[in-house]
């Protein structure tokens, strides 16, 4: 993987590769458990960003979320993307720490909800990366979390109503919800 390779020059031992950064990490070496939060803790933090909401929320989900991956890193089977296997640690611990704070709550089933309409809502103009990333993050965390797994994770609704401990039709409701509230959240940033 490209992205290890080109951030390992802060790491002196003889691996320039992903496999030998993660084999030395398992050997208890910390300086390639200092090369390996180097080269993750970006892109990971902007996943934990996603999910808490704020800054602070997202250090502590990052926090543990490496705490976690450190510990079950040798549970890694170095079939498929490391990157991916990381990201799935650090969704969940995203997950059990919404759970755990119970920001979930606002969740309602689709058959309670009102009724949602986007008609009023102006076309999306082009916003960037970080003005959406904003708006994701004013949503209530219900809606966020659905949205970000759903949209950008692509979890199922089937899946998320599983991680969740809601029905698929609440994820749905979520879903539409966020969508809703971030249209209008773009329209007002016209």
């Amino acid at each position: 993987m490209q992205h290890f390779k080109w951030n390992l020059h802060l790491y002196s031992r003889e691996t320039d590769d992903e496999s030998g950064l993660i084999r030395h990490c398992l050997e208890g070496d910390a300086r390639a458990q200092k090369a390996l939060y180097n080269v993750l803790a970006p892109k990971m933090f902007s996943v934990c960003l996603r999910y808490a909401g704020d800054r602070q929320a997202a250090e502590d989900i990052l926090q543990d979320g490496f705490v976690t991956l450190f510990s079950k890193l040798d549970t890694y089977s170095g079939e498929g993307s490391f990157e991916g296997w990381a990201r799935k640690i650090f969704v969940n611990t995203a997950l059990m720490s919404l759970r755990k704070n119970d920001l979930l709550r606002e969740s309602e089933d689709i058959d309670t909800a009102w009724n949602i309409s986007g008609g009023d809502v102006p076309a999306i103009r082009q916003i960037t990366y970080k003005e959406l990333m904003k708006c994701i993050g004013e949503l209530p965390a219900g809606y966020r979390t659905v949205f970000n797994m759903y949209v950008v994770e692509g979890y199922s609704h089937k899946e998320i109503g599983e991680a969740l401990g809601i029905s698929e039709n609440t994820s749905r409701s979520q879903l539409q919800r966020a969508r809703v509230m971030l249209q209008k959240k773009i329209g007002k940033e016209e």
